[in-house]
């Protein structure tokens, strides 16, 4: 009997879980990157009204998914500082794709957000070694190389930008 047949379909169930939550977030990343670029490059809308229609509408949606969950009057859990990374990201961003492509604007996005997120691991003590530096060193040898002046460089602001968002 192979390994999979051993547990069941709920041990598949719990092996698929993070590996398709983690397809359907790269999806859903990737599609709002996609988004955010037509509007702004195919509309006569500006970044800063994008910026704020994006949050309002995400404040409203939030508001109706707790409502149909049955809660009325939420708990604060939030914070200011995290209210303010989430503007910082959505502002970022959206400034951002004024200058940059769909796909140099993600790279960039995707980049930042997993380096964020290694150097908060390496402040709290992680390790990298093996696979994860050899990982890390391709994924930041692709950053220089993206940003290298030349031909296909994106503009320095927007790239900076976007980094930020990602950091954000």
């Amino acid at each position: 009997m192979s390994r999979l047949e051993a547990g069941g379909p709920e041990d598949m169930n719990k092996r698929l879980r993070v590996p398709l939550l983690s397809v359907f977030a790269t999806l859903a990343f990737a599609g709002n990157s996609l988004l955010c670029r037509v509007a702004l490059r195919d509309t006569t809308i500006d970044a800063a009204s994008f910026t704020a229609i994006r949050l309002a509408s995400g404040a409203l949606m939030l508001v109706i998914l707790l409502r149909l969950r049955g809660v009325r009057h939420p708990v604060a859990g939030g914070s200011w500082p995290m209210a303010l990374m989430l503007f910082v990201y959505a502002a970022f961003f959206s400034f951002a794709y004024r200058d940059l492509t769909a796909a140099t604007g993600a790279l960039l996005l995707f980049g930042a957000v997993q380096l964020t997120k290694m150097a908060w691991g390496l402040w709290q003590g992680e390790r990298l070694a093996g696979i994860r530096l050899a990982g890390l060193t391709i994924a930041l040898a692709g950053l220089v190389v993206l940003l290298l002046p030349g031909l296909a460089a994106p503009p320095p602001l927007a790239a900076a930008l976007m980094i930020g968002a990602g950091a954000a």
